[in-house]
């Protein structure tokens, strides 16, 4: 009823302005920032058209989904005003009141699974994680949220007090609050697996060989705006009206300015560097994995992403019914097919951490109704447990000095195959690391400052088996490259503190020097006299760990190289 009388006092009111002020303002105009006053966010339809005008609108907007040559789109209080400004043709999305979606008020209730918590109830939870199974699990904050609640991940582990000895993975849920279906999925799946880890062969074994991390709620202030419960009221954004999963660095759009639980997020995620991770969603049924940012790009281990992004959805049919995850491609997508995403955190983690995450979205409905939250895990569970085996596949190798032993932290790459940061690194402190790759037979190449490189010809990977390689790199001076003309050649590379170039004789004299970095964001520019067979010596302590271009450009001739280059700390 009060929504009714706003919404009259509000239309009473344009119809009172002058005719050329309210032709400005129609009367859905009106009805949607009455909704977006009240819910905090709506969602609309305009039709599709081309590529060209869904990127501009992905630009500006949320972009929820494009079925059917319908483009639905989500809108904050930050994004209601430009999207009116563009007089598009749309219709709002009915808000459906799902009434069995209230939080419990019994904590008993909640372990069952099948009825929400409240956010009490939700730390209580993950406290009595580590109060049961202290030999199994540590329960870490990431950080805070705006409103000051904690973003929480468990760790399960058979050591769980120490980093790095295992290939880490990692599951996050709800960094879009109104999505709630994969919070419970969690919450569910880390008590399965700490229950079932002296019972179930399977579980055991994923616990003894992974670290596995479970965030099961990244926007605390979106799913619980209302206060303590689980609502309609439940939003997208974080509580600035940000969308989180467009809110991380962008290679191409250097506007982004990152959010609270973003910052806490990447300092976690660069800490860890997960083997493999997903994020959990809703709002369609379908595995979705990189690129979300280019259409054009396609990823170097494409074959592989959409191979585990097969084997989840298969799965998921296997144990469900046939209309469940079926979306796009029967339940796959490489993401920009479907639509582009900027700033997301998917390609975050893969292009800037080298990492390889998939977003998975649960349920074509927002909120999963509570009686529908046991279904949800019959249908997801197996292909949960079955996306984390994936990390334990592949090539899993250890990198050490060949007279000492001593952990290398080399750069992993495969020629002619890597391309767009899919490079991986050994670890700085173990030198272990984790080559995910579709099967077959292939070439590694080692690089790390003070060493030789050296190649390993002929690794094979077959499907479901770890392969294990041992790489003794022999210690050398770093020597000077002979440059191809036009071109730089840098050293060493992964550089830590300072890097050398050598510049071809096409571009010996005052050469300006420009860094820039994934974003596109120029972090250096100074010109600097070079000449033949000098290596110029350039500081890198400032730039944090990261990719680089390298751009070196004579004044007078105009030459111009271009040379990538990786900063590791």
């Amino acid at each position: 009823m009060l929504m009714i009388k706003r919404f009259l006092i509000l239309l009473s009111v344009l119809f009172s302005l002058a005719p050329g002020v309210y032709s400005q303002y129609t009367v859905n105009d009106a009805r949607l920032r009455n909704i977006i006053d009240q819910y905090g966010q709506a969602e609309v339809t305009i039709p599709f058209s081309n590529n060209i005008s869904l990127d501009f609108i992905t630009r500006n907007v949320s972009i929820l989904s494009v079925k059917d040559k319908i483009v639905h789109i989500s809108l904050s209080p930050l994004t209601v005003d430009w999207f009116i400004q563009q007089k598009f043709d749309y219709q709002i999305v009915k808000i459906i009141d799902i009434k069995s979606v209230i939080s419990t008020r019994n904590l008993n209730l909640s372990s069952a699974w099948d009825k929400y918590p409240t956010y009490t109830q939700y730390d209580s939870i993950m406290q009595s994680f580590k109060t049961l199974y202290p030999n199994l699990c540590r329960l870490d904050t990431i950080g805070k949220s705006v409103n000051g609640r904690l973003i929480l991940a468990l760790k399960i582990s058979v050591n769980p007090a120490t980093d790095g000895d295992k290939p880490a993975v990692f599951y996050t849920s709800t960094m879009h609050g109104n999505e709630t279906g994969g919070f419970m999925l969690m919450l569910h799946l880390a008590d399965y697996i700490l229950k079932n880890y002296n019972l179930s062969p399977r579980v055991k074994d994923l616990v003894d060989s992974l670290d596995i991390w479970i965030n099961p709620l990244a926007n605390p202030d979106g799913t619980y705006k209302a206060g303590n419960i689980i609502s309609l009221s439940s939003t997208r954004y974080n509580a600035n009206g940000v969308d989180l999963n467009r809110n991380f660095p962008d290679p191409l759009d250097a506007s982004i300015v990152p959010q609270k639980e973003t910052v806490d997020m990447i300092k976690f995620l660069r800490k860890h560097r997960f083997v493999i991770s997903a994020n959990f969603h809703s709002g369609s049924e379908v595995v979705n994995y990189p690129w979300d940012r280019w259409l054009s790009k396609i990823h170097a281990d494409d074959s592989w992403f959409n191979n585990i992004s097969r084997a989840y959805a298969d799965t998921a049919h296997v144990y469900s019914g046939p209309a469940y995850m079926s979306d796009l491609d029967n339940g796959v997508t490489r993401g920009a097919v479907w639509y582009t995403v900027i700033g997301g955190r998917q390609d975050f983690v893969t292009w800037e951490l080298q990492g390889r995450e998939v977003t998975i979205e649960l349920d074509n409905q927002y909120i999963t109704p509570e009686a529908q939250l046991t279904l949800l895990w019959q249908n997801n569970w197996r292909s949960l447990l079955g996306y984390l085996e994936n990390a334990k596949y592949g090539i899993h190798g250890l990198v050490r000095n060949a007279n000492t032993f001593a952990p290398v932290p080399a750069m992993v790459f495969i020629q002619g195959h890597d391309k767009d940061s899919s490079q991986v690194f050994a670890d700085t402190i173990t030198g272990n690391f984790v080559r995910l790759l579709y099967p077959g037979s292939w070439d590694l190449t080692f690089t790390a400052i003070g060493y030789n490189t050296q190649t390993r010809y002929n690794i094979t990977v077959a499907p479901g088996e770890e392969t294990p390689l041992v790489v003794d790199m022999v210690p050398a001076v770093n020597s000077i490259e002979t440059p191809k003309p036009g071109t730089a050649a840098l050293y060493p590379n992964p550089a830590r503190t300072e890097i050398k170039a050598i510049l071809s004789d096409a571009l010996i004299g005052t050469v300006n020097l420009k860094i820039v970095n994934l974003t596109g964001v120029i972090v250096m520019d100074y010109n600097v006299e070079v000449s033949k067979g000098i290596p110029l010596l350039i500081d890198l302590k400032s730039l944090p760990e990261g990719i680089y271009t390298l751009i070196c450009r004579n004044i007078v001739t105009t030459g111009t190289s271009r040379n990538r280059f990786i900063v590791i700390k």
